[in-house]
C-alpha cells in the first residue's frame, strides 16, 4: 500500500479534470502547469502506483504511447489505427461470448472493463474519402 501524496492527488485530479486519454507526457505537460515544482519522474513514477492501485487505466497502445484513463465507469475503448486517437464505448459483452472465451482458456470471466478494440475513426475514414 502506498502512503498519501499531495503530488499523487494532484495527478490524480488532472487526469480526472481531462477529457481525453492523456499520455504520461501530457499529464506531466498539465500538472506542470499547476505545479511546476512536481519533477517528470515523479509524475511517471505516480501514474504507476495509480495504476497498481486501479485508480487509473493504463490503455496500452499498438504504436506510440501509452494512455491513461480515470476509473470513473466501466467502460471499454475503441483505439483508432490511424490517429492514435481513443473513443470510448459502452457496450455489455454476451454470455455467449463470455462462455467461448471461458471454455478455451478453462476461465471465469467475471468483470469485463477492459476490452480494446483497434478501427478507424470516422474523421480519419472521411479524410481518407477527400
Amino acid at each position: 500500500m502506498n502512503n498519501y501524496s499531495k503530488q499523487r492527488e494532484v495527478i490524480l485530479n488532472v487526469i480526472k479534470n481531462l477529457d481525453t486519454h492523456p499520455t504520461a507526457e501530457e499529464i506531466y505537460i498539465e500538472v506542470n502547469k499547476i505545479d511546476k515544482r512536481i519533477s517528470k519522474s515523479t509524475v511517471y513514477r505516480n501514474i504507476n502506483i495509480l495504476v497498481g492501485n486501479n485508480d487509473i487505466r493504463k490503455i496500452s497502445m499498438p504504436f506510440g504511447s501509452d494512455k491513461y484513463d480515470y476509473f470513473h465507469k466501466i467502460h471499454n475503448h475503441i483505439v483508432c489505427e490511424k490517429c492514435g486517437k481513443v473513443f470510448d464505448f459502452n457496450c455489455e459483452i454476451p454470455d455467449k461470448l463470455k462462455e467461448a472465451i471461458n471454455s478455451q482458456l478453462h476461465n471465469k470471466i467475471t468483470l469485463t472493463d477492459s476490452i480494446k478494440i483497434n478501427g478507424i475513426c470516422s474523421n480519419c475514414i472521411n479524410n481518407s474519402k477527400n
